[in-house]
């Protein structure tokens, strides 16, 4: 009983696992192998390029912090999500809008009121490296927090195929010895690698 319930939770968690498994193994490719995309495109990331530009009349609450006048841009702009923000000496805020497809920067010169939204046209590469980094807990939003969680899933149920990967093999009696000899030669290239960089 306990070895059916094994089987099929690591045949179940494989087809789970699936997308993601699928995201990260393209991703690390594209990235192991950037200089293809530089030679390609002559750099490995895609230039922002200006989408708009417009007088932007706003005013802030007193006191507001950068935190909050970048989210009432955004509000405005509906834009609103993950984001990081930057304060110029001159007072000119820079947000940049972290959005998985579309990525922007808005640039805001309070003296002038002159806003400035320039996005990250589609490229392949650069899609893959940013799903592949994609954080959330921290934006605290909720779209973010829920790829976080699933990511988090994913790292347990990776755990969790190891082990049951290990449970079969080793229930398996006629390739124990294999199983070893691959168990250890993995190992024995692993640590290699990590004391040779």
């Amino acid at each position: 009983m306990l070895s059916k319930f094994i089987r099929r939770s690591h045949m179940y968690l494989a087809l789970f696992l699936s997308p993601w498994l699928l995201m990260y193994a393209v991703s690390t490719v594209v990235m192991n192998h950037r200089e293809v995309f530089v030679e390609k495109y002559g750099s490995a990331a895609p230039p922002y390029e200006k989408e708009r530009e417009l007088t932007f009349e706003v005013a802030f609450p007193v006191g507001a912090n950068p935190a909050q006048m970048a989210r009432q841009i955004l509000d405005s702009l509906d834009l609103d999500g993950a984001h990081t923000v930057a304060r110029r000496g001159d007072g000119t805020l820079v947000i940049t809008r972290n959005d998985l497809l579309t990525p922007r920067r808005i640039t805001f010169v309070p003296a002038t009121q002159l806003l400035t939204i320039e996005k990250i046209g589609p490229r392949t590469n650069a899609l893959l490296e940013r799903f592949h980094r994609r954080r959330g807990y921290a934006t605290g939003y909720g779209f973010d927090t829920a790829w976080a969680v699933t990511v988090d899933v994913v790292i347990v149920a990776l755990l969790v195929w190891v082990v049951s990967g290990m449970w079969m093999w080793w229930e398996m009696k006629s390739t124990r010895v294999a199983g070893a000899a691959a168990a250890v030669i993995g190992a024995a290239l692993f640590a290699f690698l990590v004391f040779q960089i």
